[in-house]
């Protein structure tokens, strides 16, 4: 009850929601970037992403789940250097049992990739999305203090609570750009800019009932503006070096990740590789920034299947970390179609 009064008490003052966002940010890349819809070495790519946070907190976790389905597609099917267009669509539900708080998204999104070089090593990317979003807040499980008889009793639906419309929609729009140059032998870069919601919508329940009124309830979704940068450094035949940064901001809020991955190659089978990583989570706390979690990162390359596991360790003492961030893993797997065995990889991995 605590938690639904929290909640509803966010929607009755100005307040500005955030986003979810995933740990193994490339592991997720069509919610990462809508430019990287249809951005890797094969036909078509299924990945399924799930996050399960604050178990230490709340007797019920946060989870977020994503499913994403797109395809690749050359313009000159017999040029492998021809530019390529992409298009998909994603699912994404982030939700909260203990309050059933839930909030459901579905996108539809393309993106045309342009080659910039005869080899097909440079290409620059350009992406959208469009869909609609739901979030919702369950009653059904409710109890209220005045609904107690006074002795040992509920006496549910006796309440004199007055709530707001327990389900909110709207349109969304996000856009992105990507660079990728990833020769086979050499190094590799990817670096890409992506802006969410770009309308700003509004998604507050009280948002119908106070309309017009002197005091109008307002919940916006601020925009989010996004970056990244990920190099790929041969150290030898089997062995990469997989360094990379991602920031983001979205209203008063902002966070980087900063990290390296280790990428191992089976020196027998080039079908199948293991990788290693940490990444360092900074968050802004005021005018600066403190050091919130520190992530782990295992993950499984096997011919086209992909499976990886992350673990938020709060490590630090300051607030933001600490007790909140402990038991936040996350799993991801991704199957890529008729890939090309023999290609640069355009976009990492996880």
């Amino acid at each position: 009850m605590v938690v639904i009064g929290a909640l509803i008490g966010l929607g009755s003052a100005p307040a500005a929601a955030q986003d979810p966002t995933f740990s193994q940010i490339f592991a997720s890349p069509t919610t990462l970037n809508p430019a990287l819809t249809g951005l890797f070495a094969g036909r078509y790519r299924a990945v399924i992403n799930h996050r399960s946070q604050w178990a230490q907190v709340m007797e019920t976790p946060f989870s977020t789940t994503a499913f994403a389905a797109d395809f690749h597609y050359r313009t000159d099917p017999k040029r492998r250097s021809s530019d390529a267009f992409g298009g998909g669509v994603v699912f994404l539900n982030d939700r909260m049992a203990a309050a059933g708080l839930s909030s459901n998204q579905m996108l539809l999104g393309g993106a045309y990739h342009k080659h910039l070089d005869g080899r097909g090593i440079q290409q620059i990317s350009a992406g959208v999305q469009v869909g609609i979003a739901q979030r919702s807040l369950g009653y059904g499980e409710l109890t209220f203090e005045d609904e107690f008889d006074g002795s040992t009793t509920y006496l549910p639906g006796s309440g004199g609570e007055v709530l707001p419309e327990s389900s909110v929609s709207f349109g969304d729009y996000h856009f992105g750009i990507n660079y990728s140059s990833n020769p086979q032998r050499g190094a590799g870069l990817v670096a890409g800019l992506a802006v969410h919601h770009i309308s700003q919508p509004e998604q507050s329940f009280y948002a119908s009932e106070t309309a017009g009124e002197d005091i109008e309830v307002t919940n916006t979704l601020y925009a989010r503006y996004s970056g990244y940068l990920s190099l790929r450094l041969p150290l030898n035949r089997t062995i990469e070096l997989l360094p990379r940064v991602y920031y983001l901001t979205q209203g008063p809020h902002a966070m980087a990740l900063l990290g390296t991955h280790l990428r191992f190659e089976a020196p027998s089978n080039e079908q199948t590789a293991f990788q290693i990583g940490a990444l360092l989570r900074l968050a802004q706390e005021q005018s600066s920034y403190q050091g919130s979690s520190v992530i782990g990162f295992a993950g499984l390359e096997v011919g086209d299947f992909l499976f990886g596991f992350s673990y938020d360790a709060g490590v630090f003492g300051n607030g933001m970390g600490g007790s909140r961030n402990r038991s936040t893993f996350e799993l991801s797997a991704s199957f890529i179609g008729l890939s090309d065995d023999d290609a640069a990889v355009p976009c990492p991995k996880f």
